[in-house]
C-alpha cells in the first residue's frame, strides 16, 4: 500500500506544489513539484527517487542518509544557499548516487566511511559550488557516471581518504586541482588558468595498473627511467580555445625511488605520443617543498602522462631535444625528423647534408606548416628536390634564437642522423 505523505523527514521549512507520494517502508519518492525553501532543512533516512515527472528544486539544506536515485529534475535554484550532504547511514554498503538524468548541486558534502569506498556514482552530476571530501571515496563507475565541476567550483578537504576515483570533468576558465586518486592514494593533477569558459577538460589517476604499461614501454632517446607505477590521463575538448600547463606530484608511495633521486635536475613529465608509439619529453620544473612538478610551457599533447627520468645531456636551452633516426615508414615511429619543441622558436633553420658535404634539405621555421625533413630531398638550393634519398648516415644543422633574462642569442647544433629509407 502507497501513502501520500512524507515519512521521517525533518525540517524547518519547506514547500510542496504538487505532493509527493511515499512509501511507508523504505523509500521516499517525489513525483511532482518539490521545492526546498532558503533557511529550510530536509533530511531522509530512506532511499530517496525523484521519479520521472518528479520536478525537485533545492534552495535550502538537504540531508540524504540512504542512496539517491534521480530520474528528471533536480537543481539547486540559482541561489548559494543550496547544500547537499551525502552522509550515509547504512550498514557495510556504500551510498548509491543513481538516475536516467543530470542531478545539479551548488554545494555538496561526501561523508561516509564505508571501507575507504563510500559512493558509487553511476549517473552524471554537476558542482557549481563546492565540493567538500569529508570521508570516503566516491567512486565513479565508467561509461556511466561523471562529476564535472562548473566554472569558479572548488574542492575542500580533498585526501586519502576522500578523492574521487574515475573520471573528473572540469569546466571553465580558472585554474583547477583534480581531486583524483585510486586504490587509497589522492594524486591531483592541477591545469593552469585557460582564456574561455567554454573550456572542458577530463582527468583520472591509475595506480598499479601493469597492462596498461605492456604495450607502452618504448620511450624517446632523452627519458631513461619511466614511472611504469602510475599514470594519469588528461583529455580535452576538441573546441577548446588554448592549451595547458601541467602539474602533478611524486609521492615515496607510489612513485618508484629511483626516480627520486636528484629530482631537482632529472625528473619530467612524459606523455605518451600515439602517433610515434613512445614516451615524449614535456620537459619539466620542479618544485621540491610542494613535491610537484610543472611543465614550463603548454603541453603539446593530452592523452596519457606520467614522470620519468631524462639524460639532461641531451636537452639544449628551451628544452629542445634532436631525436637522430629517420625511418619514414608510415608506420607513426620516426617518420620525419623530430626536434621537440623547436616550434617555440620560430626564428630557426635546419640543414641536412649527405656524407659528402652535398645539402639534401634545408628550411626555416622547421616543423611550423608540415615543413619537415621526411627523407626526401627539398630545398631552395638542393639537388634532385623530390627525389628519395637512399638509406644513410647524414648531417645535420640546427640553429634558433633563444631569449632569455640575458636577452637574445642564436644557438647552434650539429649532429649525425641515421635515415632508413629502404632504397
Amino acid at each position: 500500500m502507497r501513502t501520500r505523505y512524507l515519512h521521517t523527514i525533518c525540517f524547518s521549512l519547506f514547500y510542496i506544489t504538487t505532493f509527493s507520494q511515499v512509501d511507508i517502508a523504505k523509500d521516499f519518492i517525489n513525483q511532482g513539484d518539490f521545492i526546498v525553501l532558503e533557511g529550510s532543512i530536509v533530511s531522509s533516512d530512506y532511499f530517496f527517487t525523484n521519479a520521472s515527472t518528479g520536478n525537485f528544486e533545492n534552495r535550502g539544506t538537504l540531508y540524504y542518509y540512504n542512496d539517491f536515485k534521480n530520474d528528471n529534475l533536480f537543481y539547486p535554484g540559482g541561489t548559494k544557499s543550496s547544500k547537499v550532504y551525502f552522509n550515509s547511514s547504512k550498514d557495510n554498503a556504500p551510498q548509491l548516487i543513481e538516475g536516467l538524468k543530470l542531478s545539479e548541486f551548488y554545494d555538496i558534502e561526501f561523508n561516509n566511511s564505508f571501507l575507504n569506498h563510500g559512493f558509487n556514482l553511476s549517473n552524471e552530476i554537476t558542482v557549481k559550488g563546492n565540493s567538500s571530501f569529508v570521508n570516503g571515496v566516491v567512486n565513479v563507475l565508467d561509461n556511466e557516471g561523471m562529476i564535472t565541476f562548473l566554472p569558479k567550483s572548488t574542492t575542500t578537504q580533498v585526501s586519502d581518504v576522500s578523492h574521487v576515483d574515475g573520471y573528473v570533468e572540469k569546466k571553465g576558465s580558472d585554474s583547477f586541482i583534480f581531486p583524483i586518486g585510486h586504490k587509497g592514494y589522492y594524486r591531483p593533477a592541477i591545469i593552469s588558468a585557460l582564456s574561455s569558459e567554454k573550456d572542458l577538460y577530463v582527468g583520472k589517476y591509475q595506480y598499479e595498473t601493469p597492462d596498461f604499461f605492456t604495450n607502452r614501454l618504448a620511450k624517446s632517446g632523452v627519458i631513461t627511467n619511466l614511472d611504469t607505477k602510475e599514470y594519469w590521463e588528461i583529455k580535452r575538448s576538441d573546441f577548446n580555445s588554448g592549451d595547458i600547463m601541467l602539474t602533478l606530484s611524486w609521492d615515496e608511495r607510489t612513485t618508484p625511488k629511483e626516480l627520486l633521486v636528484n629530482p631537482e635536475k632529472k625528473l619530467h613529465i612524459v606523455r605518451w605520443d600515439a602517433k610515434q608509439q613512445l614516451w615524449v619529453d614535456e620537459g619539466g620544473v620542479v618544485d621540491l617543498e610542494k613535491k610537484e612538478i610543472t611543465t614550463p610551457t603548454s603541453v603539446k599533447g593530452y592523452g596519457f602522462f606520467t614522470l620519468a627520468t631524462v639524460n639532461t645531456d641531451l636537452i639544449l636551452d628551451g628544452d629542445i631535444v634532436i631525436y637522430n633516426l629517420v625511418s619514414p615508414d608510415g608506420d607513426g615511429k620516426n617518420d620525419y625528423f623530430i626536434i621537440d619543441n623547436i616550434n617555440r622558436f620560430p626564428n630557426n633553420t635546419v640543414e641536412i647534408y649527405n656524407r659528402w658535404g652535398v645539402k639534401v634539405y634545408d628550411t626555416k621555421s622547421y616543423d611550423s606548416a608540415g615543413n619537415v625533413f621526411r627523407g626526401y630531398s627539398d630545398g631552395r638550393v638542393t639537388i634532385n628536390k623530390g627525389e628519395k634519398l637512399p638509406t644513410g648516415t647524414y648531417f645535420y644543422i640546427v640553429s634558433y634564437e633563444y631569449k632569455d633574462a640575458n636577452g637574445s642569442r642564436m644557438i647552434k647544433k650539429s649532429g649525425y642522423l641515421h635515415l632508413e629509407s629502404n632504397k
